[in-house]
């Protein structure tokens, strides 16, 4: 809650507003805060800004004009003339109350207060540090643009902007944390979304009550979504525009999380998280070839491991074509373990690997593949199949386009080899059953998790078994019910 000073109204004693809001802010305590003082047209006037915020170009711009101004210029009106006529800049605008003005100066915008005067002038001249739009890691094509998301809001609604050049494309802000104060921007296409999917999200993000989102669109998820412990993404991140333009037209709903280089699409579905930009930068034969090879590399990612082991540890049911699947020695360690070592081994070597500055990433590889992995083979702490079928694991892993879901289904590996440790064949099945009744019950804002398979829409299902031509892609999904169903 704000202190009840902060709801007040500036007082026309410019000494009095410079106290409060000096000793609200800590001017002189944090050497960022400014508090500039002079004299225009006869009057008192002070600038409060932040230092790194502000365009040095625009504020001496406007200062030289302010010095410029004659008494009888501003006698009358003072704030009107001021606005309509002296500051030579566009985006100007009024505070009239403390709690407001503090808002506005930490979030890098210029506050001129006047002596006489209860209005505040907001020049909004901020400039945030950014960097510019390069492709991002997590997503690259072989063809295609190169630009992606950035740390600042203002930029990121522009690369959209760039590609919908649409009126009815609404860019709403709105504001999180009591502290951070952080912005949040909730892009939709009028005429398009479903406007109770905005009422739902925009009603979520308003009763977020928090002092802050140290971590952006991660921590906005976790409200929005109330996950706990599923291990399901219910939103898409994405650091591509293209990616974020696509869904807007098909009627989903984009947060965009100042600070951060990754935007939300909701809803979304398993679906959703496992098709890649690739897909459509290619020729439709092409982008559906990519796209199965893909789904088969994520299916080895969640059951080639579990299922080796359950036949190892059952070959009697092996055909005698596939007998040489098991292993001729299991070594010093039980199979199941093995499997758990390595699993464990293997993420602590993804962890090392970001933590480990670039130029030596490449030696760290080095070391983890062939000292680590052959010499435990060597000492017979893994069997050479082991490794080799948890090689296919990660490569799946790797070719999954989402990290949630990726992260999903090596954790749910996990599950599926304890499961065939203990129980065999049987455990296996019954682990693939548990996956696909959580699947199925698990919704994102109201869209089942597994459409269109469960509920099962052809066309549709039709429509991610095979990558469309964009001309034949005449329909919107339905199940996010849009306002307008057909595209072409």
């Amino acid at each position: 809650m704000k202190e009840d000073i902060l709801e007040k109204k500036l007082h026309k004693d410019l000494s009095k507003n410079v106290e409060i809001l000096e000793k609200k802010l800590g001017v002189g305590v944090s050497f960022d805060v400014i508090n500039r003082e002079f004299i225009i047209g006869g009057k008192k006037v002070a600038l409060f800004f932040v230092d790194g915020f502000a365009k040095d170009d625009v504020m001496l711009m406007i200062m030289q004009t302010l010095y410029h101004i004659k008494r009888e210029e501003i006698a009358l009106n003072t704030v009107a003339k001021l606005m309509d006529t002296k500051i030579p800049y566009i985006e100007v605008d009024t505070q009239e109350n403390y709690g407001d003005c503090i808002d506005s100066i930490l979030s890098g915008a210029l506050i001129l207060l006047i002596d006489g005067e209860n209005i505040a002038i907001e020049i909004d001249a901020r400039e945030y540090p950014a960097r510019g739009p390069e492709e991002p890691d997590v997503e690259r094509v072989t063809r295609g643009s190169r630009d992606g998301f950035v740390e600042t809001m203002v930029f990121n609604t522009a690369l959209i902007r760039r590609r919908i050049r649409d009126p009815r494309l609404r860019v709403e802000h709105l504001s999180v944390g009591t502290r951070s104060k952080t912005d949040v921007a909730v892009c939709y296409i009028q005429d398009v979304v479903n406007p109770d999917l905005v009422k739902e999200i925009k009603n979520d993000v308003e009763n977020i009550k928090v002092d802050g989102l140290p971590m952006a669109e991660k921590s906005l998820e976790e409200f929005l979504t109330k996950s706990g412990f599923t291990p399901f993404p219910k939103v898409r991140f994405t650091e591509r525009p293209d990616v974020a333009a696509i869904h807007l037209l098909e009627g989903h709903v984009v947060l965009i999380c100042d600070t951060s280089p990754s935007v939300i699409i909701a809803p979304a579905t398993l679906f959703h998280h496992l098709q890649h930009a690739e897909e459509y930068r290619q020729s439709p034969l092409v982008g559906t070839y990519i796209r199965w090879i893909r789904t088969v590399a994520i299916f080895f990612s969640l059951f080639v491991t579990p299922l080796w082991l359950a036949l190892a540890y059952q070959p009697e049911i092996l055909p005698e074509g596939l007998a040489f699947l098991g292993p001729e020695q299991v070594g010093n360690v039980p199979l199941w373990l093995q499997f758990l070592i390595a699993e464990v081994g293997l993420d602590i070597i993804r962890m090392a690997t970001i933590h480990t500055p670039s130029p030596l990433a490449t030696a760290l590889g080095i070391i983890a593949a062939f000292m680590i992995g052959d010499i435990a083979i060597e000492v017979g702490l893994f069997t050479a199949e082991v490794i080799l079928y948890l090689a296919v694991a990660a490569l799946g892993t790797f070719a999954t386009p989402s990290l949630e879901i990726g992260h999903t289904f090596r954790l749910y590996r996990l599950f599926l080899l304890i499961l065939v440790a203990i129980f065999q064949i049987p455990g296996l099945i019954g682990g693939t059953f548990i996956f696909v009744i959580m699947a199925a019950t698990t919704r994102s804002f109201k869209v089942p998790y597994l459409w269109p398979l469960i509920p099962l829409n052809l066309s549709a299902l039709w429509a991610v078994i095979i990558r469309k031509p964009v001309p034949v892609s005449k329909s919107r999904p339905s199940i996010i019910r849009p306002q307008d169903k057909d595209r072409i």
